[in-house]
């Protein structure tokens, strides 16, 4: 499922700034705040892919 595998990508791209914005870097924390948020709309789109699956 290539939805999934987007929001594998993106939750490994955030670890570095995660930790960074845990270590106070407030840039850091900015990018990580971003990310979550690419993070939120893949984690939709693979609802959306498992209901269409689902319909079917």
């Amino acid at each position: 499922m290539e939805a999934y595998e987007q929001l594998k990508q993106l939750v490994t791209a955030a670890e570095e700034d995660i930790r960074k914005a845990e270590g106070g870097n407030k840039a850091a924390g900015t990018r990580a705040r971003k990310q979550m948020q690419e993070i939120k709309a893949a984690a939709q789109a693979v609802r959306v892919a498992i209901l269409e699956i689902r319909s079917d």
